[in-house]
Protein backbone atom coordinates (compact mmCIF):
# COMPACT_ATOMS: atom_id res chain seq x y z
CA UNK A 1 0.00 0.00 0.00
CA UNK A 2 1.34 3.51 -0.52
CA UNK A 3 0.86 6.35 1.53
CA UNK A 4 -2.39 7.42 -0.21
CA UNK A 5 -3.90 3.94 0.49
CA UNK A 6 -4.31 2.89 -2.62
CA UNK A 7 -2.40 -0.17 -3.79
CA UNK A 8 0.48 0.12 -6.17
CA UNK A 9 -0.58 -0.60 -9.67
CA UNK A 10 2.70 -2.77 -10.41
CA UNK A 11 1.03 -6.39 -11.24
CA UNK A 12 1.25 -7.43 -14.65
CA UNK A 13 -2.59 -6.69 -14.91
CA UNK A 14 -2.80 -3.20 -13.73
CA UNK A 15 0.11 -2.63 -16.75
CA UNK A 16 -1.48 -4.63 -19.37
CA UNK A 17 -4.60 -2.47 -18.27
CA UNK A 18 -2.59 1.00 -18.45
CA UNK A 19 -0.91 0.00 -22.29
CA UNK A 20 -4.61 -0.31 -23.09
CA UNK A 21 -5.89 3.35 -21.45
CA UNK A 22 -1.85 4.39 -22.87
CA UNK A 23 -2.81 3.75 -26.01
CA UNK A 24 -6.10 4.59 -26.59
CA UNK A 25 -5.54 8.04 -24.87
CA UNK A 26 -2.34 8.78 -27.24
CA UNK A 27 -4.70 7.82 -30.49
CA UNK A 28 -7.30 10.68 -29.23
CA UNK A 29 -4.74 13.06 -28.69
CA UNK A 30 -3.14 12.51 -32.24
CA UNK A 31 -6.28 12.53 -34.23
CA UNK A 32 -7.68 15.25 -31.98
CA UNK A 33 -11.26 13.96 -32.75
CA UNK A 34 -14.24 14.11 -30.03
CA UNK A 35 -15.45 11.37 -31.17
CA UNK A 36 -12.24 9.20 -31.22
CA UNK A 37 -11.56 10.44 -27.85
CA UNK A 38 -14.97 8.62 -26.00
CA UNK A 39 -13.83 5.95 -28.74
CA UNK A 40 -10.70 5.24 -26.94
CA UNK A 41 -11.23 6.39 -23.91
CA UNK A 42 -14.14 3.37 -23.51
CA UNK A 43 -11.63 0.74 -25.64
CA UNK A 44 -8.93 1.53 -22.60
CA UNK A 45 -11.63 1.16 -19.91
CA UNK A 46 -12.81 -1.96 -21.74
CA UNK A 47 -9.60 -3.29 -22.13
CA UNK A 48 -8.59 -2.44 -18.19
CA UNK A 49 -11.43 -4.63 -17.19
CA UNK A 50 -10.41 -7.64 -19.39
CA UNK A 51 -7.28 -7.32 -18.01
CA UNK A 52 -8.91 -7.55 -14.45
CA UNK A 53 -10.90 -11.03 -15.99
CA UNK A 54 -7.43 -12.66 -17.29
CA UNK A 55 -5.71 -11.79 -13.89
CA UNK A 56 -5.97 -15.81 -13.13
CA UNK A 57 -4.16 -16.93 -15.98
CA UNK A 58 -0.69 -15.24 -15.61
CA UNK A 59 0.24 -18.43 -13.79
CA UNK A 60 -0.22 -20.45 -16.88
CA UNK A 61 2.60 -20.74 -18.94
CA UNK A 62 1.01 -21.13 -21.95
CA UNK A 63 -0.32 -17.65 -21.12
CA UNK A 64 2.77 -16.41 -20.20
CA UNK A 65 4.78 -17.18 -22.99
CA UNK A 66 1.89 -15.65 -25.25
CA UNK A 67 2.31 -12.59 -22.90
CA UNK A 68 5.92 -12.64 -24.04
CA UNK A 69 4.76 -12.52 -27.75
CA UNK A 70 2.47 -9.81 -27.24
CA UNK A 71 5.78 -7.48 -25.67
CA UNK A 72 7.76 -8.73 -28.44
CA UNK A 73 5.64 -7.40 -30.78
CA UNK A 74 5.04 -4.18 -28.85
CA UNK A 75 8.45 -3.57 -28.90
CA UNK A 76 8.67 -4.24 -32.75
CA UNK A 77 6.14 -2.02 -33.08
CA UNK A 78 7.52 1.25 -31.22
CA UNK A 79 10.90 0.60 -32.76
CA UNK A 80 9.08 0.29 -36.27
CA UNK A 81 7.20 3.58 -35.13
CA UNK A 82 10.69 5.34 -33.86
CA UNK A 83 12.21 4.58 -36.91
CA UNK A 84 9.64 6.20 -38.87
CA UNK A 85 10.21 9.76 -37.00
CA UNK A 86 13.73 8.88 -37.29
CA UNK A 87 13.22 8.71 -40.98
CA UNK A 88 10.90 11.64 -41.46
CA UNK A 89 13.55 14.13 -39.01
CA UNK A 90 16.33 13.07 -41.64
CA UNK A 91 14.26 13.32 -44.59
CA UNK A 92 13.78 16.74 -43.25
CA UNK A 93 17.10 18.02 -42.44
CA UNK A 94 18.72 16.51 -46.11
CA UNK A 95 15.98 19.18 -47.84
Amino acid sequence: MSETGKQSKNTPVDKFGDIFESFGSALSGIFDDPELKAKAKDFGKSAADSAKTLAGRFKDEEVKAKFRDVGKAAEEFGRSVADTFKSEKDNQKKS
